[in-house]
């Protein structure tokens, strides 16, 4: 840990009580949006641990215009709990690893990663994609945070997903994130006949949740201010590593889940467990 703040942080260790009708959305859609997540306190709060664990990154990042599609959609930032004590205790933090927990429906949760997507003003479109097409992880039942730091508007970026896509499990041959990913999911949904919905507004604080296998997008930012989201990728705890089919899942294997082997359970160092029902945990 490299950085250490001195400002008190809220615990975020209190309950945020999912309904069973929102349970139910997020297993037959594959994603949700719950409001309030964080208070507006609490997000301010990480919001300034969050820019101050990026700001090198986003100073030397290249100019807009001399990137690829992906390279304009965001600037990612990746694994900022190593670095930054502040950011650790909101990605650490129980209240959003219980969350997770519900609504995979499993006893416990690990970390997979974290990290920090900024649109930029003008910055391009998200390519549709699925993310766990990246992640050697056993297991349908991954799912993401994505939690805006200001309030946002639909003309920033706002994420737009392919409702019960998650049904049809991993697509490997829609590929890595990329204008072929997005021409051919687009074609997808529409020959599946798949609703794409999304959120018009989001408040700091909001959180939409989406399985690994849930295919989305976002639009690009319309706007002259930045899209600032964290978001916080969770797996069961007891999952274990696949033996990745291509190069993205070999560099993934390698960088998140050190010094674990196809087989082995998904429980390394970058991987703690985060939250469980057993309360000798």
């Amino acid at each position: 840990m490299t950085s250490e703040t001195t400002t008190t942080l809220p615990e975020l260790d209190g309950h945020y009580e999912l309904s069973p009708e929102q349970i139910a959305e997020y297993q037959a859609n594959g994603h949700v949006c719950l409001r309030g997540v964080l208070t507006p306190s609490e997000i301010e709060t990480f919001r300034e641990q969050i820019l101050e664990a990026t700001t090198e990154p986003r100073a030397a990042a290249d100019d807009l215009s001399q990137r690829d599609t992906y390279g304009k959609a965001f600037l990612q930032m990746m694994n900022l709990w190593q670095n930054h004590a502040g950011v650790q205790k909101l990605v650490f933090s129980e209240r959003l690893a219980r969350i997770a927990a519900q609504l995979m429906g499993a006893s416990g949760t690990r970390l997979y990663h974290d990290q920090a997507l900024f649109k930029e003003a003008s910055g391009g479109f998200t390519p549709w994609h699925q993310d766990q097409y990246y992640w050697p992880l056993d297991t349908p039942m991954t799912t993401t945070i994505w939690m805006p730091l200001i309030d946002l508007t639909q003309e920033m970026g706002i994420m737009k997903f392919a409702s019960k896509s998650q049904l049809d499990g991993y697509l490997p041959q829609m590929g890595e994130i990329s204008d072929e990913s997005e021409s051919r999911i687009d074609a997808h949904v529409e020959d599946a006949g798949l609703n794409v919905t999304g959120e018009t507004a989001m408040k700091a604080g909001d959180a939409t949740f989406h399985s690994g296998w849930t295919l989305h997008r976002a639009p690009s930012n319309q706007t002259e201010t930045m899209r600032e989201v964290i978001t916080i990728i969770y797996f069961p705890d007891g999952t274990r590593i696949l033996e990745p089919d291509h190069e993205n899942r070999r560099v993934d294997l390698k960088t998140w889940l050190v010094g674990r082997d196809p087989g082995d359970l998904a429980d390394g160092e970058l991987n703690p467990l985060l939250y469980s029902r057993d309360p000798q945990i």
